[in-house]
């Protein structure tokens, strides 16, 4: 774990879209893919402090998916022995979402996991509330012993898709106001269905692929549209900063697979 290793390992999860019937598009099955985030974790020795899922838990209209996703959060949560932390997105519903782990009276939190702080906020309306900047100032005014960082579904600038360049949080300077000078080390966010590194006033900022689709990224100027593509992150945070990796479930058959010696001093190079 990080004590020992010197890493903070989150799994990165966003957009799952679960749905009362279980497939999205008739096809796609969130709450699977989710099990399947934390095979790879297990079949890899992967031990995360934590999983963060950023929002857009439920497709739309699906209240009645939330009782399947607790369970599903509930038993990686189990599997891995590391915290699952959620937060809503534009398609939650708040009132139905309260039946989610952490979420029974508020939908925004903070979790201090071996000794660096998970802020959870809410911006399904696509704005973070004056009520929440205000918490927010009173949670960062006291640092974290190892850092904190802040997961929110809508990211705080936009994606360089024009169909969804307008799609980021709309009081982003609001939000990175109250982060300046503070103790947070990376903002993780979704949304947008593909994935994206950014620093905004020197933080740096994640956003998660998609568990449900990946956006195609020439359909256009006018459209969005989806591949079956689904992607989650791994992000490490070390006492030097902090790097993030695309982990895809569906992977094409390797060209070669070759074996590595731990012990071996000396870098291979294959042609």
């Amino acid at each position: 774990m990080s004590r020992r290793t010197g890493r903070f390992t989150v799994l990165h999860v966003s957009d799952l879209h679960a749905t009362e019937s279980g497939l999205l598009y008739d096809a796609v099955d969130g709450l699977g893919r989710l099990e399947r985030v934390g095979d790879y974790a297990l079949a890899t020795g992967i031990t995360p402090e934590a999983v963060v899922i950023t929002g857009d838990l439920i497709e739309r209209g699906n209240a009645g998916a939330y009782a399947a996703v607790a369970r599903a959060c509930d038993r990686l949560q189990d599997r891995l022995a590391a915290p699952v932390l959620t937060v809503l997105g534009n398609h939650d519903d708040p009132i139905a979402a309260h039946a989610l782990p952490g979420h029974a009276r508020a939908h925004i939190g903070a979790h201090l996991v071996d000794g660096v702080r998970v802020v959870r906020l809410d911006s399904r309306t696509g704005r973070i509330d004056a009520d929440q900047l205000e918490w927010l100032a009173s949670e960062l005014a006291a640092p974290a012993e190892r850092g904190t960082v802040v997961a929110l579904h809508h990211a705080p600038l936009g994606s360089p898709l024009p169909a969804l360049r307008r799609q980021g949080l709309r009081n982003a300077e609001e939000l990175l106001h109250v982060l300046d000078g503070s103790d947070v080390r990376a903002i993780l966010a979704g949304h947008f269905h593909h994935g994206l590194t950014a620093s905004m006033h020197g933080i740096p900022i994640f956003v998660g692929p998609s568990l449900a689709y990946h956006q195609v990224m020439n359909a256009g100027p006018d459209a969005v549209a989806g591949h079956d593509s689904p992607m989650f992150s791994l992000v490490q945070f070390t006492s030097e900063g902090v790097s993030a990796s695309t982990i895809a479930l569906h992977s094409p058959e390797p060209l070669f697979t070759q074996s590595i010696t731990r012990s071996a001093q000396k870098a291979t190079h294959v042609s």
